[in-house]
């Protein structure tokens, strides 16, 4: 398991050119012209992560494989897409089908790049798509509500505090608010929360594409941009689509590192949109470990080992027994899985213990 994000923006905002960079690919096509994109382009990396590397070379594993990311980029949005306009319809069926939005917003000039709009504001770009996304999801809950309503004045409990929450969530979208703001209070808001698909609950990364010369430390745009992510309680990350290209073509990790360092990064862009989507969607990575292979796993943080174990195989799931569990640190520290046995440091838990990030698990489960 990892996660699907949704890359959206703007026509010519640098969608497909970082789409290309982060799966190392071509396969979506880059050019200066609206709607370039129009099937949703579906690539997967796996998750860099030190720690598995170290595993790997402990457990003396003979294959690594890292746990995967998925990104989906889709066609571009204009105004008026919430009514059909450009490839509106479209768009809003893929991105439904997302977890999260990786928000593309261009910071840079360049008169060569033309813009849907004349002129580079990248707020105002960001108010488009989020209002087309509203206006989409308030058109979806009248649907929906009014059903409801009818079942909640006939008395019945459930449908009657469905209709409440729901209620909330259309309040919040006639005052031009987001439906992440409404934050569900229990379980069944949880639910209800879910069912009704309101594309304007997904989490957002907002990632500012920059020029070069702007990469490392970005510009009056980009603080906007931080500005306005963390009055809305979502995060942001600057990149420059161009060097990622640039980055995804050296071959080596030595070549990759010199790279960075000349421009004055610390690391490259995928690395940093995957560890703020890990820290959007509230996941976490457990590995497992043997000779055969040394393998990352991604669950939400606070799940419970069955759900943990569910991920690897829903068998796992059904007939979960117990977990041999090992903290990373004393895996590493005591050289491997014997080692920490033979220290006590291998604990047994049931179905109750609460998945830590960076534990080495050993499932035992029955079918």
């Amino acid at each position: 398991m990892g996660f699907n994000c949704g890359i959206v923006g703007l026509p010519n905002v640098g969608k497909s050119t970082l789409f290309n960079a982060l799966t190392a690919t071509a396969s979506a096509q880059a050019a200066n012209f609206p709607f370039c994109t129009i099937e949703p382009n579906v690539g997967k990396v796996g998750v860099p992560d030190p720690r598995l590397e170290t595993i790997a070379k402990i457990a003396a594993s003979a294959k690594v494989i890292p746990t995967q990311l998925e990104f989906v980029d889709i066609a571009g949005l204009v105004k008026g897409a919430s009514k059909g306009e450009g490839l509106g319809n479209q768009f809003l069926a893929n991105i439904r089908e997302t977890d999260a939005i990786i928000h593309v917003l261009r910071c840079f000039e360049d008169g060569d790049i033309t813009h849907v709009d004349g002129s580079v504001d990248p707020i105002r770009d960001a108010d488009t798509i989020e209002t087309e996304l509203m206006l989409a999801d308030l058109e979806s809950l009248e649907k929906q509500i009014s059903n409801i309503e009818r079942k909640a004045k006939g008395g019945d409990k459930e449908f009657k505090e469905q209709y409440e929450f729901m209620s909330k969530v259309k309040a919040a979208l006639d005052d031009g608010q987001p439906a992440r703001v409404v934050e569900p209070e229990n379980p069944d808001q949880l639910g209800w929360a879910k069912q009704l698909g309101m594309l304007s609950a997904k989490p957002i990364l907002y990632v500012c594409n920059v020029s070069e010369d702007d990469a490392a430390g970005g510009n009056e745009m980009t603080e906007a941009v931080q500005k306005m992510a963390q009055e809305k309680g979502a995060t942001s990350v600057i990149i420059c689509a161009a060097i990622e290209e640039e980055i995804a073509q050296l071959e080596s990790a030595e070549e990759k590192k010199e790279f960075l360092e000349a421009i004055g990064l610390e690391e490259a862009g995928l690395d940093r949109i995957i560890k703020a989507g890990y820290g959007l969607l509230n996941l976490q990575t457990y590995f497992t470990a043997g000779p055969k292979e040394a393998r990352a796993w991604t669950v939400r943080k606070g799940a419970k080992a069955p759900e943990a174990a569910g991920v690897i195989h829903t068998d796992f799931e059904k007939g979960f027994i117990k977990a041999e569990v090992i903290a990373n640190d004393d895996f590493v520290s005591l050289g491997g899985e014997q080692a920490a046995k033979d220290a006590g440091k291998m604990r047994q838990e049931g179905k109750d213990y609460i998945v830590q990030d960076g534990d080495i698990i050993l499932f035992r489960f029955n079918v």
